[in-house]
């Protein structure tokens, strides 16, 4: 292989990525509590063993100023590199993540989105396109939104957001 395929190119860049990368996760629920958020519980577990700390575990409504207001905390939070959204992805009058976080990204990393509901395909079949979830970088920090159940949470996780967020948290902090 030569030194211009993109294979090569792909693990220069991937040299360059963050070992650990300080993590805020949000649930976003009208229901759940730090108790019964078995999702947000799950993404923090994911992350921990991935070597990532979480350095917040929070929930809010459903309510676009309250993920605004959780987004905003984290964003301005010391040592934080990365947020993780679960909840509120689907087609519901009340999911509303997707709608509140993506205008305030600057910018939107779709293969994340496409590559999640591919996935999520050959888990759950055409269901897949009800999902929502997005990445994207705001303010130098990488921003994920995921759906809320464990199932979806542990595909992005395993499959998307573990093995890429070190390189994403690298190439973000070049944005600002």
């Amino acid at each position: 292989m030569s030194d211009a395929s993109p294979r090569h190119a792909h693990h220069h860049h991937r040299k360059d990525a963050v070992r650990e990368v300080p993590t805020v996760v949000v649930t976003v629920s009208d229901t759940r509590t730090l108790e019964t958020d078995t999702g947000g519980a799950l993404v923090a577990e994911l992350l921990e063993g991935g070597g990532h700390r979480v350095l917040e575990r929070r929930i809010v409504p459903d309510e676009p100023g309250e993920i605004v207001s959780a987004l905003e905390a984290a964003l301005e939070r010391d040592g934080c590199r990365a947020v993780v959204f679960t909840g509120g992805t689907g087609v519901a009058p009340r999911d509303v993540t997707p709608d509140t976080v993506e205008p305030r990204l600057e910018r939107v990393v779709p293969g994340f989105g496409e590559l999640f509901r591919l996935l999520s395909y050959e888990d759950i079949g055409s269901a897949a396109i009800l999902s929502r979830a997005l990445a994207g970088i705001a303010r130098g920090r990488v921003v994920f939104v995921l759906p809320g159940s464990r199932g979806a949470v542990r595909l992005a996780l395993d499959k998307l957001v573990l093995p890429e967020i070190g390189h994403l948290a690298a190439e973000a902090v070049k944005t600002r």
